[in-house]
């Protein structure tokens, strides 16, 4: 059997989260914490929506143009890491990434997200 990417809804203090994983089980972007399991799904449902069609604004580079929502905004933390977070047309955050080493990781990172967003399966731990 294959593995396919899939959301992974799963408690977490004071609520639920999902993680998006790639194929090879890999976290490549999780969410904020969620009230309930149905609140947690419709945030999984705007991921969805908004990831495919989602613009970059890359934060790091100087004089970045802004995007509108929906947008990957990919910057630096304050730790020198490379990290993206998803809003969603609201301006919401709906999911953020692990911090990366390089930029071009945290770029793949985006691909990824925006490749198995829409068809991903959604599974309860």
């Amino acid at each position: 059997m294959t593995f396919m990417s899939k959301y992974v809804i799963r408690p977490a203090a004071g609520g639920v989260k999902f993680d998006l994983r790639a194929a090879n089980g890999q976290v490549i972007a999780t969410s904020e914490i969620y009230a309930t399991g149905a609140a947690c799904r419709k945030g999984i449902e705007s991921v969805r929506k908004c990831a495919p069609a989602a613009g970059l604004e890359d934060q790091t580079e100087d004089g970045f143009k802004r995007l509108s929502n929906p947008k990957f905004e990919l910057y630096v933390d304050k730790a020198g890491q490379y990290r993206f977070r998803l809003k969603a047309r609201n301006g919401k955050i709906i999911a953020a990434s692990e911090g990366y080493t390089t930029k071009a990781g945290c770029e793949n990172g985006i691909e990824s997200v925006r490749a198995n967003a829409a068809e991903s399966e959604i599974t309860e731990e």
